[in-house]
């Protein structure tokens, strides 16, 4: 196999001249990245990128750090990244922290990302000042996904879980119902993050609106899944009159909601409407009501926003982006430094008007 040092030999320069003018670098003289070049085509060398990236002080490779990959939306969001970056010659990184504490300290508090990637991206995960502290002495580009910006400098995409939880509610106040439990994220999860409490505040906000003060009794906290969902929704028929609908802040607490109701001999939406948040993959086959987010697209445009620091440009500045999610980006010049995606309403068979008693 044909190594640098051969073609070094051929076009009679060091080595590091070789290296620099198969990168294009500005400091060879144009005879001698001519003689280089043939050198290298006469002798059939291949530049490998990855030795090609760590001569110029890169890795080739962006972190993205996720708190349980088995969840619906950060594995679709994973896997969108991972998608984009490899098109454009990335390698991904994956740190799922798991909910494991030594895990979380070693990826954002400690050296475990220095040197080992050129850009990181935060999925839904929480900071605390001394993460924001050792992040920023990385002196990395970054961005969050479903979440503000946690650290100084580095752009969000997200879609406004205010708005969201708004709609759905709406959306049940307009069937006719008027008592409405919400199931909402446990603050002491860490996936529930601060969306559980910017939900809470949309559904509060959609029931003052309609002339109906939040009831607390209907109100429920569990886990992000479905195990949550039956929890939580077990726990509001225990305690006396059900409520005639049910706002779950996410599809998989909804699915859960569903299951709990059948198993207490309640029907879907004939004694109980459900709605969720998400479109999760399952949501369709089982007629689930939803607030739907474009979970993908947020993974795509957060990847594209980080290539620009990486000096990395692609023809289409948002490939894979829906037109209606393209308007609604940003006026101006992509990449656009922080993103509010919209969401949409999607009515299925598990929301009707209540049951006339």
């Amino acid at each position: 196999m044909t190594k640098i040092d051969d073609v070094a030999r051929l076009a009679g320069v060091s080595t590091a001249t070789v290296s620099r003018a198969l990168r294009g670098l500005p400091t060879v003289s144009a005879a001698t990245r001519r003689r280089v070049l043939a050198a290298a085509e006469q002798l059939q060398y291949a530049v490998s990128p990855n030795a090609s990236r760590l001569a110029g002080g890169k890795t080739g490779t962006v972190a993205i750090v996720v708190p349980r990959i088995t969840r619906w939306f950060f594995g679709t969001v994973v896997e969108a990244v991972e998608d984009f970056l490899d098109q454009n010659g990335y390698d991904l990184l994956l740190y799922n922290l798991g909910g494991r504490e030594q895990t979380r300290q070693r990826v954002l508090r400690t050296a475990s990302l220095h040197k080992r990637v050129d850009a990181i991206i935060l999925v839904a995960t929480p900071l605390r000042p001394t993460d924001v502290t050792a992040l920023t002495k990385l002196d990395l580009p970054g961005v969050t996904i479903s979440s503000g910006s946690g650290v100084p400098g580095w752009p969000y995409v997200r879609i406004d879980d205010v708005a969201a939880a708004r709609t759905a509610t709406r959306h049940l106040l307009d069937l006719g119902h008027t008592r409405i439990a919400h199931i909402s994220g446990d603050p002491d999860d860490e996936l529930a993050f601060t969306t559980h409490l910017d939900r809470r505040h949309g559904y509060q906000e959609a029931l003052r609106a309609a002339g109906i003060r939040p009831d607390p009794s209907l109100d429920v906290e569990s886990q992000f899944t479905i195990d949550g969902g039956i929890r939580a929704t077990a726990e509001l028929l225990a305690r006396g009159e059900p409520p005639t609908a049910i706002f779950a802040a996410c599809d998989e607490m909804a699915m859960g909601a569903m299951t709990a109701l059948r198993d207490a001999g309640l029907r879907v939406p004939q004694d109980v409407s459900v709605i969720g948040v998400d479109d999760h993959d399952l949501a369709g086959v089982l007629g689930l009501s939803t607030i739907a987010q474009p979970a993908a697209e947020q993974g795509l445009l957060a990847a594209r926003i980080l290539l620009d620091p990486l000096g990395v440009r692609t023809a289409d500045p948002y490939p894979g982006v829906a037109p209606h999610l393209r308007d609604a980006v940003a006026d101006g010049e992509p990449p656009t430094p922080s993103v509010i995606l919209p969401t949409r309403l999607v009515v299925r068979e598990s929301t009707a008007p209540p049951r006339a008693h």
